[in-house]
């Protein structure tokens, strides 16, 4: 046969002929660091003689990826208090001086400056539990009537 292909035997299939071509490609994931905060109302019970102590306790959660150190920081409340022990819950003009904490003792004021007053952390991917803990000192007496405030809970991280 002229200028045909000549096979012996059974023709090849045409899986006989490899043919190959090669790439390498990375797989890779960033991880960003990522906190979230939740909080519990904390509620004082008293009478309107503020004679002595009156303490609550309430607490705050944070949750970040594992290994993210985080500060938790407590604002001045509505009243921009500036000393995180002389907050105040208003009810029109009457107020009552109050303060936040980040010890049972109650002498750690919990504010909002880092490596000062703030609740530090490091993320383990599971909710931490800080205890927010309360104190209205003793101070002139006020009316009777609902006293409030609202606190903004920063997480920097």
């Amino acid at each position: 046969m002229a200028g045909g292909v000549v096979f012996s035997g059974a023709s090849p299939g045409c899986g006989s002929v490899a043919r190959t071509a090669a790439f390498t490609f990375n797989v890779t994931a960033t991880v960003m660091p990522a906190c979230t905060v939740s909080a519990s109302n904390l509620t004082f019970n008293l009478t309107s003689v503020l004679a002595a102590n009156n303490d609550a306790a309430s607490a705050i959660s944070v949750t970040c990826t594992n290994g993210t150190p985080y500060h938790a920081r407590l604002d001045g409340g509505s009243t921009g208090a500036t000393n995180p022990a002389l907050r105040k819950m208003s009810n029109g003009p009457n107020q009552i001086t109050y303060g936040l904490y980040r010890d049972f003792a109650r002498t750690l004021p919990w504010g909002a400056t880092d490596g000062v007053n703030t609740a530090p952390g490091t993320g383990t991917a599971s909710a931490f539990s800080h205890t927010v803990y309360g104190r209205i000192p003793p101070q002139t007496s006020v009316p009777p009537g609902t006293y409030s405030d609202t606190i903004n809970v920063t997480v920097a991280f």
